[in-house]
């Protein structure tokens, strides 16, 4: 097989597997939970070299088995390789390894000046979980996926290389790992363009919306005027306040907006215990949705926040998952592509609310070009996430979501899946076929899988 590759390998890990230890992992959503062996190390090259190495993963925080090795396969943690490579001040261009955080970027450049063009709702992910995932945030509408701000990979493939991949070198390989779940091989240093902000503080105005049909209309008025949009929705409400929530738009604050001191870090709550799952039942989600949007008023709100309150505001609450109970969560997260026409959220709020979804965490954002990844996934449209705390009838709601969505011709988000069945996903994605052929090309005995790959039919 062609491919440009810094080194051939041919040694294993050593016997003793120094670093691996078995544990019990899982997704941020707590379904499902594993043992498994886990690898960690500072040497993520060396590493990956190991043959039953099936998967890499970050800091777990993809809801959740996109992250999980299949049995007997070795995860390997690339948490304790982040280290910055290189910075260029002039052009903005990070090198990193896959184990860099969010987090760490945040409090190392933001100060400097520069930040991620790309963010999702968590600092607490590392780039190359950033990469597999192709995230995409409040920005979709102006600046796309991640994907399209890395400019250089280097990836462990399945015969032992270390294959360097950009768009003009090795583009296949390139663009079936971005967005690709780790199934294409171990990413081992992420190369992406920061951008330059004109201060570490943001401007924000939020605006109340009394349903889902004046969101979309307001939603769409804001993406050519302002370059973060965001919203939540109370998703258990009916009738005429059906999709009523709060629309909140953003930018970086000008200096002599913004306060002269940097934003210090926030502190943070850390739920110390699975809390009961009968506390965010219909009625107390809904007595939650009511307070929260009669809280912000009528008046629209301007002024300027900290970055963290806009970027990350669950960030603020360690492990705020433990609120669902010990059964766990799971998102359900899709995109409503334009030609489905402005109704198609409100049906798609029918059938969640229909099915019992009750929610206090439903987030709406405004979706733009299609990513460069194979299996990227925004497209122009709109984006609905939505929080289900995990119980027996959690299959049959999440079969009714993808039944609606394919009517619409969307599709959904792998990072956040643990319940689609194999058939909805394959009748979503008409790029599968061509994804499948490049992995096989690069892994032709589909070393690389996950719990995710598995479930959904993919390894076949």
């Amino acid at each position: 097989m062609p491919g440009v590759a810094r080194a051939s390998v041919d040694v294993a890990v050593d016997a003793g597997h120094k670093g691996a230890i078995h544990k019990d992992i899982s997704g941020w959503g707590r379904v499902p939970r594993i043992r498994a062996e886990e690898r960690s190390g500072e040497d993520l090259e060396r590493l990956s070299a190991g043959a039953d190495i099936t998967l890499a993963r970050g800091l777990g925080r993809s809801y959740g088995d996109s992250s999980l090795p299949v049995t007997g396969g070795a995860a390997l943690s690339s948490v304790r390789a982040d280290r910055v490579i290189s910075f260029d001040e002039t052009t903005g261009l990070l090198r990193a390894e896959a184990g860099f955080s969010l987090h760490e970027l945040y409090k190392l450049f933001l100060p400097r000046g520069y930040f991620t063009p790309v963010s999702p709702g968590t600092q607490f992910v590392t780039l190359g979980g950033m990469v597999a995932s192709d995230v995409h945030g409040k920005s979709h509408h102006r600046d796309g996926t991640f994907g399209a701000h890395v400019t250089s990979l280097e990836v462990r493939v399945a015969d032992g290389r270390v294959v360097t991949c950009s768009p003009t070198i090795e583009p296949e390989l390139f663009r079936a790992t971005i967005g690709g779940m780790g199934l294409l091989g171990t990413i081992l240093e992420v190369e992406v363009r920061l951008v330059r902000v004109p201060s570490p503080w943001i401007y924000r105005e939020s605006t109340r919306m009394p349903d889902i049909d004046a969101f979309i209309v307001a939603l769409k008025e804001a993406a050519p005027l302002w370059p973060q949009t965001v919203g939540w929705i109370d998703c258990v409400s009916t009738g005429k306040d059906l999709g009523r929530g709060i629309l909140m738009k953003g930018r970086w604050a000008e200096p002599d907006e913004a306060p002269s001191e940097a934003p210090e870090p926030r502190n943070r709550f850390t739920v110390p215990f699975d809390l009961p799952s009968f506390l965010l039942g219909p009625l107390t989600v809904r007595a939650f949705n009511a307070l929260y949007y009669a809280k912000h008023g009528a008046r629209e709100l301007r002024g300027v926040l900290h970055p963290e309150s806009y970027f990350y505001p669950l960030d603020k609450v360690g492990g705020w998952n433990r609120l669902y109970g010990s059964k766990g969560i799971t998102q359900y997260q899709c995109v409503l592509p334009n030609d489905a026409g402005p109704g198609a959220a409100r049906r798609f709020l029918e059938v969640l609310v229909r099915h019992g979804g009750a929610s206090p965490l439903c987030v709406i954002k405004d979706c733009g070009p299609e990513g460069l990844g194979l299996l990227s996934f925004p497209k122009p449209g709109i984006s609905i996430a939505v929080d289900i705390p995990v119980r027996e009838t959690t299959q049959a709601l999440v079969d009714a979501l993808n039944e609606q969505v394919l009517k619409e011709g969307g599709r959904i988000y792998l990072a956040k899946d643990a319940f689609t069945r194999p058939e909805h996903f394959a009748a979503m994605e008409p790029r599968l076929a061509e994804f499948q052929r490049v992995r096989r090309l690069w892994d032709p005995s589909l070393r690389f899988r996950s719990l995710q790959s598995t479930r959904l039919g993919l390894d076949r």
